[in-house]
């Protein structure tokens, strides 16, 4: 009998709490929740869990210290962060700490829910090729350990979040096949939705920015123009450019 999906909420808002856990539940998971940031660390260090739904601004620790403490554990959990903090500042640093995503209150619980599902069908499938794939990739001076979840560049281990391994782990999977931006959502994020594209490029540029001698004339992250993105087999393609 296949185990049923452990989903962790930590969020002060009682209401909100209970909206969350209502959805969550009549899809079939078992939910938990923790009203403070004390508490949703030790339920999240005590427990097994396949999701955390995250809010920012909570009683004694805070969310993004949560994200922090989360991603230096052995077990790897998807991240939703979901706060009234709705800058670009607050998104990207919570994403720069490990969160899979985010989602700016006041937000759809409908939208929240689709959200956890894909990232619990991306964790899945990530681990099965991970089991798959279990050797180095190596790649254009990249060295890529699906199971420890590091890649390495000229001997050098890269500081990537979770995102940005997945999206270079796809790449270097499928060396010179193009991939649009919201092909990339479906395989990356796991999930469509028009009017997210421009998080593909933002993760696409933040990595050429780690791996590119040149961002501006990247060797590796190839754009081909009018179709989306592909991953050299070999250096300098004529076909694409930057």
């Amino acid at each position: 009998m296949e185990r049923l999906k452990h989903v962790l909420i930590v969020e002060d808002d009682a209401h909100i709490a209970d909206l969350l856990r209502l959805h969550l539940r009549d899809e079939g998971y078992v939910v938990e929740h923790a009203a403070d940031g004390n508490v949703g660390v030790r339920m999240l260090e005590e427990g097994n869990w396949d999701a955390l739904v995250l809010d920012l601004m909570l009683p004694g620790v805070d969310g993004l210290e949560i994200c922090k403490r989360a991603r230096a554990m052995a077990r790897y959990t998807p991240i939703i962060i979901t706060s009234a903090r709705s800058s670009e500042v607050h998104r990207i640093l919570g994403l720069e700490l490990g969160a899979d995503d985010y989602l700016a209150k006041p937000f759809s619980m409908l939208e929240l829910v689709a959200r956890v599902r894909a990232l619990m069908r991306r964790s899945d499938a990530l681990a099965q090729n991970a089991r798959m794939d279990s050797g180095l990739l190596v790649r254009h001076g990249l060295s890529i350990d699906p199971l420890a979840r590091e890649i390495s560049l000229d001997g050098k281990i890269l500081s990537l979040t979770p995102r940005e391994f997945d999206l270079l782990f796809f790449f270097a999977r499928h060396p010179d096949k193009v991939f649009s931006r919201m092909d990339l959502l479906n395989e990356v994020w796991g999930y469509q939705h028009d009017g997210y594209e421009h998080t593909v490029n933002t993760h696409i540029n933040r990595l050429r920015t780690k791996i590119e001698q040149d961002p501006t004339e990247p060797r590796r992250i190839l754009t081909v123009w009018g179709r989306g993105y592909k991953f050299a087999a070999e250096p300098n393609s004529a076909e694409s450019s930057a």
